[in-house]
């Protein structure tokens, strides 16, 4: 009886939480198929009452009428350009200013580096804008890069904030005793196992700034539109076109989702990973 009790509660529990993952995720997958559905759909499909779900034949007009329309080719590169760059100097800033901070045990400092993080974008634009202005870069791809700055830095330090702290110390502390430098025990032993870390910072750096709008918005000009912007200018003031409105933002959104299907086992990993050493 004991044994079948502590089976049904493992069981409880199990059901339990499978469905509260399920109320959790469900939202962002009705979308997701929603999406889908008025992609595939004809404009008069996407008008009629009652909504139809499934379209009846599913149609691949709407992702032409994107490619042909717009310069979605142009749009893509220049996300990729921007998140690219954007992530790859955060990584190169952030790595050793965590690592200082972690060591320093600087904890106001990383307090302010959140702060940074959760100001509204809006807060940054202004004198930024002013800036790139009054130096002539406004309408160039460079702008979006630096601002997107605002929103890879911050996070990638905090995340590599706790990969550093969870670092065994003793590690580095012999690595000392054998005569290496601060920089060659950060080298050959911090950095190789903060490499989880390196790569969940990496992950959210290229999603968040990779969905960002309004720096691409205010600063980009018509050659240098992000995906985003580039989705929101097919609203029109005569019509709203759900199909290609639709197939637009999944194109948008399947490089990121892809990307963390591809490596969600380096994402699990790398978080696993800081809290057994955070323990």
């Amino acid at each position: 009886m004991v044994v079948t009790a502590a089976r049904m509660r493992k069981l409880a529990g199990r059901l339990a939480f499978g469905f509260s993952v399920f109320v959790i995720v469900s939202p962002a997958i009705l979308v997701m198929l929603w999406m889908l559905s008025l992609s595939l759909k004809t404009e008069v499909d996407n008008m009629s009452f009652p909504p139809v779900f499934v379209p009846s034949p599913p149609t691949l007009a709407n992702f032409l009428d994107v490619f042909e329309k717009n310069r979605i080719e142009t749009y893509f590169l220049n996300s990729v350009i921007v998140s690219g760059l954007a992530t790859l100097v955060a990584i190169a800033v952030g790595v050793p200013a965590a690592y200082g901070i972690a060591k320093a045990q600087a904890h106001k400092l990383a307090m302010l580096t959140l702060i940074a993080r959760i100001t509204p974008a809006l807060s940054y634009l202004i004198p930024l804008f002013i800036l790139f202005q009054w130096i002539g870069l406004t309408g160039t791809i460079w702008p979006i890069v630096v601002t997107h700055l605002v929103i890879t830095l911050p996070i990638f330090i905090y995340v590599m904030i706790g990969f550093f702290e969870g670092l065994p110390q003793e590690l580095e502390e012999a690595a000392l005793i054998d005569g290496c430098t601060l920089w060659q025990a950060f080298r050959y032993v911090a950095l190789p196992l903060a490499r989880p870390g390196i790569v969940v910072g990496a992950i959210l750096s290229i999603i968040f700034s990779w969905n960002n709008f309004v720096f691409g918005a205010v600063l980009g000009g018509r050659q240098t539109r992000t995906l985003p912007v580039a989705v929101f200018n097919m609203l029109t003031f005569e019509q709203v076109s759900w199909g290609p409105l639709a197939a637009a933002a999944l194109l948008v959104t399947l490089p990121v989702l892809l990307l963390t299907l591809l490596i969600q086992k380096e994402i699990v990993g790398g978080l696993t990973a800081g809290g057994v050493k955070g323990a």
